[in-house]
């Protein structure tokens, strides 16, 4: 009998659990931007800090370049990105676009509606959108900030 009450207590905590992924709310998009590494690229002195997000600098990029044969890349302000865009077309923004690296877009295309329309939200609440960081340049075009090469070494043969 013992058994039978925890296994029956242990399937309602797993059946809340799953509601929770399901929920949709300004809280639920601030784990998905931290647990999905949202703040490690796009948020200045989130990684410093160890993780403490600063509300104002959240999630409006930073001017650090990211340089490879692609070119160079900079984490966009997020607040800025989607202030023109209604819930409906950030998923849909989030469900397609793509990016040159170093941003996982695939992980982006991956995630459940429900967490997308969190994230919205969450970006949302953040208020004003800030400056746009830098566009990406070509290769071969020389970043006016600083920036990060990211090219794997030569081996020897």
């Amino acid at each position: 009998m013992k058994r039978v009450i925890i296994l029956a207590a242990l399937a309602a905590l797993a059946g809340s659990s799953a509601g929770l992924a399901q929920e949709v709310s300004v809280e639920r998009g601030r784990l998905v931007s931290i647990t999905s590494g949202c703040h490690d690229c796009h948020t200045a002195g989130y990684n410093e800090s160890g993780g403490k997000i600063d509300p104002e600098a959240a999630l409006k990029g930073v001017p650090l370049g990211w340089q490879g044969p692609w070119g160079t890349t900079y984490a966009v302000n997020l607040r800025d990105e989607i202030k023109d865009m209604d819930e409906d077309g950030f998923v849909e923004f989030a469900k397609t676009f793509d990016a040159k690296p170093p941003m996982p877009f695939y992980n982006v295309h991956a995630m459940p509606e429900s967490d997308l329309r969190s994230l919205y939200q969450y970006i949302k609440s953040l208020g004003e959108p800030g400056d746009p960081m830098p566009e990406a340049l070509p290769p071969g075009e020389a970043p006016k900030t600083p920036y990060i090469v990211m090219a794997p070494p030569m081996m020897p043969n």
